[in-house]
């Protein structure tokens, strides 16, 4: 059997274009410990807590209105006792597709499966900081 990369999806009341702007302002909705730019393809971006994670991204494929694909080029997660660089080399997918009235937003992080040291901790954080963070940000962003 094979394992599957960790994902959730979020339904919301707003446009498609709207999900995907609000994507693109990390921020406000992931984080402030953020340089970069996220405007553009091949743009990149650093996110880094100090002590105990480090990733730069690259904006590697956009579809306005309906996908956002991030490549991590590099990373460091320093609580890790194995391989400190396990998102290396992963990809964070956000598609955006209408249901009805409502946008569904599914998320998936390409590579981050069950048997990385980080999988537990990891699909804790993006459980929290998309389910809660992105979709209260979209939701007061669509009011």
């Amino acid at each position: 059997m094979k394992n599957q990369s960790f994902s959730t999806s979020i339904g919301l009341d707003a446009a498609p274009h709207v999900v995907f702007e609000c994507i693109k302002d990390i921020p406000i909705w992931w984080t402030r410990d953020f340089e970069g730019s996220t405007a553009n393809l091949n743009a990149e971006f650093v996110i880094c807590h100090p002590g105990s994670h480090y990733s730069k991204q690259k904006l590697v494929e956009i579809i306005p209105g309906k996908k956002i694909v991030w490549l991590v080029t590099e990373s460091t997660l320093d609580w890790l006792e194995k391989d400190k660089s396990e998102w290396t080399n992963t990809k964070m997918v956000f598609e955006i597709t209408s249901q009805g009235d409502k946008t569904l937003l599914h998320f998936t992080h390409e590579g981050l499966v069950p048997e990385k040291e980080c999988y537990i901790r990891c699909s804790e954080g993006w459980t929290t900081v998309i389910i809660q963070r992105l979709f209260n940000y979209i939701k007061r962003h669509t009011v």
